[in-house]
């Protein structure tokens, strides 16, 4: 993929100081709020993948892009609301994910990686900086994105997002911050530009689930 030296060598840095390849391997089920509104639990082994937001749900598998979804617990996958929700269940994911857990794919296949030198963060901490670019992946392969990598801890900080790599400025800036432990993963919660207050809620990696949990077609709390 032409990724410089420095660049992978800072990507394996920040994968340890988050718990590292095996944990990441390891890790079974993941839960997470987006920004307040749409809850889900990735089944990281098998790629099955639950979504509720009000009354809706989804549930399917990544793999075979197939699934179906409910309203109030009848299901209504074959209605106009339904197809849409299926046809964009991998773009859900990948996007929401994204905002989760990037630093763990920053290896990717096509992801391209190159050093940047130093820089300092919104907050004026010191950074190593790496800019991440796509080449034919992803949902989005025309982002650009540059990585703000502490040399003291080797986590991840801040990110820009370049909504095309091409753009002179970022479309925005946000901390990566306020880091705790959840199973053997260390994630970041705060998601903030400095005045939003954005944040990830109600995450969790736990090994499993209660019976029956991912296929039920009735909105479920929240895993612990």
């Amino acid at each position: 993929m032409g990724s410089d030296a420095r660049a992978v060598a800072l990507a394996d840095s920040v994968m340890q100081a988050m718990g590292g390849y095996d944990a990441w391997q390891k890790a079974r089920f993941i839960g997470w709020e987006f920004f307040g509104e749409q809850y889900q639990v990735w089944d990281k082994q098998t790629n099955d993948f639950r979504w509720q937001k009000g009354d809706l749900v989804m549930t399917g598998n990544l793999n075979t892009r197939t699934g179906k979804v409910y309203k109030a617990g009848q299901d209504i996958s074959e209605t106009e609301e339904g197809k849409k929700l299926l046809t964009n269940m991998y773009a859900t994911w990948a996007n929401n994910s994204w905002w989760l857990l990037m630093p763990f794919k920053l290896k990717d296949s096509g992801v391209k990686l190159a050093y940047k030198g130093t820089g300092k963060t919104m907050q004026g901490s010191p950074a190593r900086v790496v800019e991440m670019t796509f080449e034919n992946v992803g949902v989005t392969p025309n982002n650009r994105y540059e990585l703000l990598i502490s040399p003291r801890t080797y986590l991840l900080e801040e990110w820009a997002f370049y909504r095309n790599a091409t753009d002179a400025a970022p479309s925005f800036r946000r901390q990566w911050s306020d880091y705790r432990p959840y199973g053997r993963l260390l994630l970041a919660d705060n998601r903030t530009d400095g005045k939003d207050g954005r944040r990830l809620n109600s995450i969790a990696v736990v090994p499993k689930l209660p019976a029956g949990y991912l296929q039920n077609p009735k909105p479920q709390d929240k895993l612990k």
